[in-house]
């Protein structure tokens, strides 16, 4: 693949060189070219508007939860789907409207709802029994109606990684729709005075290459609203759209995935005499993930002849967790000169304590030096949001480029981060001496 360059053959991202950004913010630091977010939040609206279609695109926002994210997205015209009081607390700090938020999870615990209803959430996607006696207890107290929509686990396994699959019956998420549970929380909903329910929600699973799951999940969802004699104002399936990671990935377009879905519904509507439905779908790893790219500076090496070299970078599992986790793979390149011939096969190993802190597992290269900067490609989902500090290693920064410009959006954490929550022991005692 050639990548985009400039005169001195470095690797620019929307305009702007790699290495100038790498020399201003350090490293590691994540990348995120905004045009191309803008770009597929566009795409994916424009399917929906050309079939003249209800529907709300809502960006899961665990996939990359940032003030300035949520801010892009308001600036789209787009919904946000988020998982948590700190995500909820995130986009409102960031201006978002709260009306257009919908709030996702699997335990929402009392103080996270309550938050919701009071800042004026205007979706909350219940999920359990639980949830939805709190919601009706906080609604009454607070004296307001929620809207809601009931998640459904639809018994549908998706083809990917079986830690990211959530639609099959054996879930965590949701109403269990072949034991009835999902009918028994539809007539308790319906019977709340404090709660309107506005239409079924599910989520059959994550990095899914083809339309086949997302049909099924469409058609039961209307197929089960129907059963219950119920004519449903939203139709909610979720996210799950799969991106290219390395070459062995075959992603479908946006357009592709939104047409399957909406050609679906539109003719349940038509065999049950339904108004359309409202359409809502929540891409996350599709928005940002092609987005983004990682900055690393190249270090140590290790050469075991004929088994194997190791070329170590100054970030790792800290900051990109997946590889570890889902044995996911990446391709990246040499920013310095992405189209220079390659000369070796190397394994892209991080600086934490683990044997399985790999970034890239298999990884053609140009001839390396220490100080080269190294840029592992789509990862802008679930590398910033699931970084940690293990081994003690600060966060990386965000940089945000768009039409030549770049800016930071995220702060690196320093070492007085680190430490700013503890406190010290004060109840130890120094041991006494021998006698």
């Amino acid at each position: 693949m050639n990548y985009s360059t400039n005169a001195q053959s470095h690797l620019t991202i929307d305009g702007v060189d790699a290495m100038t950004l790498a020399n201003t913010y350090g490293t590691p630091l994540y990348v995120y070219d905004v045009s191309k977010i803008r770009q597929t939040m566009r795409a994916f609206k424009a399917i929906f508007e050309r079939e003249q279609v209800p529907y709300v695109v809502s960006y899961a926002s665990k996939a990359f939860s940032t003030k300035a994210i949520y801010q892009v997205a308001q600036q789209e015209g787009i919904h946000a789907d988020i998982v948590s009081g700190g995500e909820l607390y995130t986009a409102l700090s960031a201006g978002f409207n709260p009306q257009h938020l919908s709030f996702n999870g699997n335990n929402k615990s009392w103080e996270e709802l309550t938050l919701a209803v009071t800042k004026g959430v205007g979706t909350i996607i219940v999920d359990n029994f639980l949830e939805l006696q709190w919601l009706g207890e906080i609604t009454a107290a607070h004296g307001v109606k929620q809207n809601i929509l009931l998640r459904i686990s639809p018994g549908i396994a998706a083809h990917t990684h079986e830690f990211i699959s959530t639609g099959q019956q054996d879930s965590k998420f949701g109403f269990d729709l072949l034991t009835g549970q999902a009918k028994r929380a539809f007539d308790l909903a319906t019977h709340d005075n404090n709660l309107t329910l506005r239409g079924l929600h599910a989520h059959i699973g994550s990095q899914i290459f083809d339309v086949t799951g997302f049909e099924k999940n469409a058609a039961l969802l209307a197929d089960t609203a129907h059963h219950w004699g119920w004519e449903p104002e939203v139709i909610n399936v979720g996210g799950g759209f799969g991106i290219r990671y390395t070459n062995d990935d075959t992603p479908l377009p946006e357009s592709a995935y939104a047409a399957a879905i909406i050609q679906t519904l539109k003719a349940k509507a038509d065999t049950f005499g339904w108004q359309m439905p409202a359409i809502w779908i929540e891409p996350g790893r599709s928005i940002v993930g092609p987005a983004g790219q990682t900055l690393y500076t190249i270090g140590a090496r290790k050469e075991i002849p004929d088994l194997r070299t190791y070329l170590a970078v100054d970030g790792g599992m800290g900051d990109n967790i997946r590889p570890a986790l889902y044995q996911a793979n990446y391709d990246a390149v040499l920013a310095n000169n992405p189209n220079a011939q390659t000369a070796e096969v190397v394994r892209v190993a991080g600086k934490y304590c683990e044997s399985g802190d790999v970034l890239v597992w298999e990884q053609a290269l140009p001839h390396t030096q220490p100080g080269d900067i190294l840029s592992v490609q789509a990862t802008g989902a679930y590398g910033y949001a699931m970084a940690s500090n293990y081994n003690r290693n600060p966060r990386p920064a965000v940089a945000f480029v768009e039409d030549g410009g770049h800016q930071l959006v995220v702060e690196r954490e320093s070492y007085a981060d680190l430490v700013a929550l503890d406190r010290d022991y004060e109840l130890a005692s120094t041991p006494q001496a021998e006698q």
